[in-house]
């Protein structure tokens, strides 16, 4: 006979893994305790060793599919302590405390079934959940995960439910959300006319829907702005509102038999959307059918109902709802009722409301499906808070991120928990939850960090709020190149060590030559790196505004090319102003920015000259593309300190097609090959001269499918490993990430 203590670390709390111990230990007689710590889940047991091995073999094998185990530590003793049960004992905290927490988790088939089943005391219940499923991160405000720590602890259980909380055999047991129509929390519908109506809540706002209402509808992590998707009229209104003119909607729809009426849907696609995470997956149009919807690309962003109550807004005549993030421009998604009735009120026509309070905010992840894995666009509702694991170790480190699509990422020992989507850190109510953001990561995963990293442009709001704190609390704070630190962040996602070629393009991030970079091919590793290809400059004349009026770069594209620009292929109202301003640097800022070229060149097809959102230039591009066409302009490869793409030629070339009348999806497709072209000769070179063959693809252009897939195949097929994002997002979200491998692994800059 033997005493072991073992320790359990990873998603180990509220997903049943007490109770799943608790009826295990029956099948090797061993007698003991469990409980939750905020270090992780503790056992300890006493029997016969081989049985005690054995068991601890099983907890790996059988355990809860929503868990999951990063570590076990078994410790031996021969004293016994003369156990003559097995319990569940009360949790407690510890000096140091260190679990992982479960991320939201969309309603599962049992409590589905329970939900439509009239003889259920459930039946139509907005909040059920168990064990396997329901909110967890944005209720959690801190560990171990018992319910006086969430925002469930106002709702005291009725004896019904605490029965089932306190049955081992119950599908409910410790489960933490647990309630019912009698003790948990209620819904209630504040309609246009300013009436509460708490009878009958449901039926009158999917009548509202019907009848082309906008709707904001509280959900796990926030709210959200609902309308009938197929009321074109409505969604036209919303779009009106919301002063979201062109960017696309993303849609709910009732069952995967609707979503294939409208897109095309692989069995991998599918088995994202039905996966308990229920992220929004960018799926193939199948017809033009919702081009109000997603007007400028070949793209649908589709999501299944994952809470109980979207569910219950579902019917025959009502199979597909907008469900975008309920948020005014700029701002965090919306989370608290006031808040939601005072800021959405000449938004919304009616406000289905309940009294869970939510205690993060946390918007709906957003992916595509490659090579049968999760490409991230936004990484957020499902995922967050589980870390990224990663190959190294240093001390406690807080990484900052950039500005747009900011994030925040924190080491502890080689876990990298990196923050859900923040948003643009552009106005105060951003910056104020992104810091309180950090703050509760700090609190919850226990971790003090001993430095801090920024991006290398002074003027983001998240650099100065590192230095800053630095200079407070006496921190060390270093800064990382912006593409470094995409680079490093595709490394680190991929576990990988060593030098690698980095294709990282994006739209812009400020270079260690003070001007801003974009189109940059990189040789190094997370220490340091070089600058061994880019793009010939191009002048955003007028800064920033250049990236709302891309028909400023497009007219730089042609001067730089002729010497002069034709009206006949450019018109603008303001050209002498612009020619004065490029003649005499003013207000003038050069950029070496594939995301830039990608706009001047929408703009010369006539795609778009003013730009209502980023990226929009080249999502057009990515749809009007042909798919068929393998052709590919002329251009410059100049060698001088580093390989230049000169770009002039291409632009030449482009003129003259489209002088000859030749269609636009042809040349959105040369266009593409050519940096498809550019991208791998470029490659080839590096390697020739390094012989290095692991390759890392980053930056925001490459949420640009049609680029990515041609670059990836034609590096993999000529021998090269190429590596892409799978668990955080190639765009700047990822970038805090990057900025903590790099000086986990001791690069950056130091400036405080």
């Amino acid at each position: 006979m033997k005493r072991a203590n073992i320790v359990v670390n990873g998603i180990v709390q509220g997903v049943g893994f007490r109770p799943f111990i608790h009826k295990l230990i029956s099948e090797y007689e061993l007698k003991g305790w469990v409980k939750n710590t905020s270090s992780g889940v503790v056992i300890e047991v006493e029997g016969e060793l081989d049985k005690i091995h054995c068991f601890v073999e099983d907890i790996k094998i059988k355990k809860p599919k929503l868990s999951v185990i990063e570590s076990i530590n078994l410790t031996v003793y021969d004293e016994l302590l003369g156990y003559n049960e097995f319990r569940i004992i009360e949790s407690t905290n510890d000096t140091t405390k260190f679990t992982l927490i479960s991320p939201d988790v969309a309603i599962c088939d049992d409590c589905l079934r329970e939900l439509n089943d009239k003889n259920d005391k459930r039946y139509k219940f907005p909040f059920i959940n168990c064990t396997n499923c329901g909110p967890r991160f944005t209720i959690i405000k801190d560990v171990p995960y018992d319910r006086e720590k969430t925002t469930m602890n106002k709702f005291k259980m009725c004896d019904s439910c605490l029965s089932e909380y306190k049955d081992i055999e119950d599908r409910r047991y410790h489960a933490q959300p647990n309630c019912c129509f009698d003790c948990g929390p209620n819904i209630y519908y504040l309609n246009s006319d300013n009436i509460i109506i708490k009878e009958n809540v449901i039926e009158s706002v999917k009548n509202d829907l019907k009848e082309g209402k906008i709707i904001a509808i509280k959900g796990i992590g926030g709210f959200h702005l609902a309308c009938n998707a197929k009321n074109k009229i409505a969604v036209e209104k919303l779009r009106q509102r919301k002063n979201r003119e062109e960017k696309p909607f993303a849609l709910m729809c009732r069952d995967i038999k609707t979503v294939r009426q409208f897109c095309i849907v692989s069995k991998e696609e599918e088995e994202h959307l039905t996966s308990f995470r229920r992220p929004i997956v960018l799926l193939r149009k199948k017809s033009e059918i919702f081009d109000y919807i997603s007007i400028d690309n070949n793209y649908l962003g589709i999501m299944l109902p994952y809470a109980p109550l979207h569910f219950l807004l579902f019917d025959d005549e009502l199979d597909v709802l907008v469900m975008t993030s309920a948020n005014m421009k700029d701002k965090p998604i919306i989370k608290d009722n006031d808040e939601a009735t005072i800021e959405l009120k000449e938004v919304a026509d009616g406000f289905l409301l309940h009294n869970r309070d939510i205690y993060v905010r946390c918007d709906d992840s957003l992916i595509f499906v490659y090579k049968g894995n999760e490409y991230f666009i936004r990484r957020s509702r499902g995922y967050t808070p589980f870390p990224i694991k990663v190959e190294f170790e240093a001390e406690d480190i807080l990484a900052c991120g950039a500005e747009q699509k900011a994030s925040f990422c924190l080491l502890k020992k080689n876990y990298a928990f990196l923050s859900q989507h923040i948003g643009d850190l552009k106005n105060i109510e951003t910056y104020n939850n992104y810091i309180s953001q950090i703050e509760h990561f700090k609190k919850l995963f226990d971790i003090n960090p001993k430095k801090i990293v920024c991006d290398y442009h002074p003027d983001y709001m998240s650099t100065e709020y590192a230095i800053d704190i630095g200079e407070k609390h006496n921190k060390e704070v270093y800064m990382v190149q912006h593409h470094h630190a995409h680079m490093a962040s595709c490394m680190a996602d991929n576990n990988l060590n060593g030098n690698v070629i980095a294709i990282t393009w994006d739209g812009t991030g400020l270079g260690l030559d003070n001007t801003l970079w974009g189109g940059e091919i990189l040789y190094g590793n997370y220490r340091e790196f070089e600058r061994r290809a880019t793009i010939r400059k191009i002048r955003l004349v007028g800064g920033d505004l250049a990236i709302k009026e891309i028909d400023r770069i497009a007219y730089d594209l042609l001067y730089q090319t002729f010497g002069n620009v034709d009206k006949n292929i450019l018109d603008m109202k303001n050209s002498q102003i612009i020619n004065k301003m490029i003649e005499n640097n003013v207000n003038t800022y050069l950029t070496s920015s594939i995301g830039r070229l990608f706009d001047g060149v929408s703009s010369l097809l006539g795609l778009r000259h003013y730009a209502s959102y980023e990226g929009q230039g080249a999502i057009l591009l990515e749809k009007t593309a042909e798919l068929n066409e393998n052709g590919v302009y002329t251009y410059n490869l100049e060698q001088s300190d580093l390989l230049e793409f000169d770009w002039r030629p291409m632009i030449r070339e482009i003129v003259l097609d489209i002088g000859r009348g030749v269609s636009i999806n042809i040349i959105s497709a040369k266009f593409m090959n050519t940096l498809v072209d550019f991208a791998v000769k470029s490659v080839k070179q590096i390697e020739s001269e390094t012989n290095c063959r692991d390759i890392v693809i980053s930056g925001g252009v490459f949420q640009n499918m049609y680029l990515l897939d041609r670059i990836y195949t034609r590096l993999q097929s000529d021998g090269f490993n190429v590596y892409i994002h799978k668990r955080v997002s190639t765009n700047d979200e990822g970038i805090s990430l990057g900025q903590l491998a790099v000086v986990a692994n001791g690069g950056g800059m130091r400036c405080v």
